[in-house]
């Protein structure tokens, strides 16, 4: 039996009707599912990772549920006993880390963009999913693939040792695994599609008339780089250095493996906590230092250079 709603005494109207009638509700109803993902697997984990981080942990590793600031304290250094820098320098390196893997990225993946971008269009899908096909391979396994290269009796020293004594060189093979190098070396390669791709985008919708009339103007090509390229490709360049520079400075896996756990950044700290340590209030207030310092990041970012079309300077 179908039911009914009785509207203003009178009318009648079945459920399609009346949710036809109220398009606010039928969007509010359309959300609900991600509505309530977001409260169980987002909202809800945040809210208890905030109240953990102002707890203490007993001697069996249990989190007493109080108010201290203790915890935020002492990762930036302020202990009972002094000033104690260990932990502000490990968020200090991660954000370094952060920071050099973006810029390299970007020199990296702005060219490589900018040449699919200007390829044929035939050619175009080839290159990107030339640039997709390593994502097929797991997130481990292409980092353990650079041990093997970067080790001391790996791929590389193997090959310039080879190389070496075809030129009649002495070589010495280097050690450059574990290493902060290495990490770098890792990170640059495992975020390089992220890069790309945004910008790619950005330039591919940048039309050839625009060039052509620059040319027409006189302007030199670094000029029409300058003033035409660069500024409507910002967006894709904003984008890609968001998805870059936060999953670097969270991330502990590839500092894990390509630094043989020697170069401690704050996803190493937060994980060893939580697993090692049994400290989950500290751990927490590590997750939230790093969570509200990506915020602040973004804000500015997004603030200072923005997602729009438009051109930007003068």
């Amino acid at each position: 039996m179908a039911v009914e709603i009785e509207v203003e005494g009178t009318q009648r109207l079945g459920w399609g009707q009346w949710l036809r009638a109220r398009p606010r509700v039928q969007g509010f109803l359309l959300v609900l599912p991600a509505l309530i993902w977001m409260l169980l697997l987002l909202i809800i984990p945040l809210v208890l990772t905030v109240i953990t981080s102002f707890g203490r942990r007993d001697p069996d590793g249990n989190v007493i549920y109080t108010f201290t600031l203790e915890n935020y304290l002492r990762l930036l250094g302020l202990t009972p006993e002094g000033f104690d820098p260990l932990y502000a320098r490990i968020l200090w390196r991660s954000v370094v880390l952060a920071f050099w893997t973006t810029l390299l990225v970007i020199l990296l993946a702005y060219p490589l963009a900018y040449f699919i971008a200007r390829a044929p269009v035939k050619r175009r899908s080839l290159y990107t999913f030339m640039v997709l096909v390593p994502l097929w391979t797991n997130f481990v396994i292409r980092i353990y693939a650079w041990v093997m290269i970067l080790r001391n009796q790996g791929v590389l020293n193997s090959t310039l040792g080879w190389a070496a004594g075809l030129l009649g060189i002495p070589f010495t093979a280097f050690d450059f695994y574990p290493s902060q190098g290495a990490v770098l070396v890792g990170m640059v390669y495992e975020f390089l599609p992220f890069m790309i791709l945004p910008i790619y985008t950005s330039l591919e919708k940048i039309e050839p008339v625009l060039y052509e009339a620059a040319a027409d103007l006189g302007a030199a090509a670094w000029r029409t780089f300058v003033r035409v390229t660069l500024p409507l490709s910002l967006p894709g360049l904003t984008a890609g250095t968001i998805l870059v520079f936060i999953p670097v400075i969270g991330t502990f896996v590839v500092s894990d493996i390509l630094g043989g756990k020697q170069v401690i950044l704050v996803g190493n700290l937060i994980q060893r906590q939580f697993l090692d340590a049994r400290n989950p209030p500290f751990g927490s207030a590590a997750s939230i230092i790093l969570m509200v310092f990506t915020l602040l990041f973004t804000l500015y970012y997004t603030r200072r250079f923005g997602f729009g079309e438009e051109i930007r300077g003068g």
